[in-house]
């Protein structure tokens, strides 16, 4: 069984080893990840970034037994488990298979899954054009073609550009 946990800043390590020294049984930890390249001092540098911010899914077969799960509501590095596990479980798993669907050989987010989210607006997040705002015109099976102001290009699916919906 599938609950969503919110783990404090930088504490996700923290919550992942005081949560297993807890349970012995065998537990999922799931935290869909982006890889991107960022220019610092002429230099290019890869950076990752969690697709959730400080939201990981986990998953222990104990987590139907409500004793279980109230036990460890208070494990380190943990702010809270959302509420509401029994009943979207289904939700939670499509959710996940959707972003492996999504998942390069290593395991990261390809830029194709922000593709089919955006609607209208979005920023990008890597690139040349970090931080700007775009317009989408048009949705083509292997590109977006967007206008940035009055200038007016297309995004590749197979270049390492990340967008997010604005």
């Amino acid at each position: 069984m599938w609950v969503v946990a919110k783990v404090k800043n930088k504490n996700l390590k923290v919550f992942q080893n005081n949560f297993l020294k807890k349970i012995k049984s065998k537990t999922i930890f799931y935290e869909p990840k982006i890889v991107y390249e960022q220019i610092v001092k002429n230099k290019n540098i890869k950076k990752y970034k969690s697709l959730l911010e400080n939201y990981v899914f986990c998953y222990n077969e104990n987590f139907k037994n409500k004793t279980f799960y109230n036990n460890l509501k208070f494990i380190e590095g943990l702010e809270f488990f959302l509420d509401g596990h029994l009943y979207y479980q289904n939700e939670i798993s499509n959710f996940i298979d959707y972003c492996k669907s999504f998942e390069d050989k290593n395991g990261f987010i390809k830029n194709t899954f922000f593709k089919n989210i955006v609607c209208n607006k979005a920023k990008f997040v890597s690139g040349p054009f970090m931080n700007m705002t775009f317009d989408i015109i048009e949705k083509q099976k292997n590109k977006l073609k967007i206008s940035i102001g009055k200038f007016v290009t297309t995004i590749p699916d197979n270049k390492n550009y990340l967008y997010q919906p604005v």
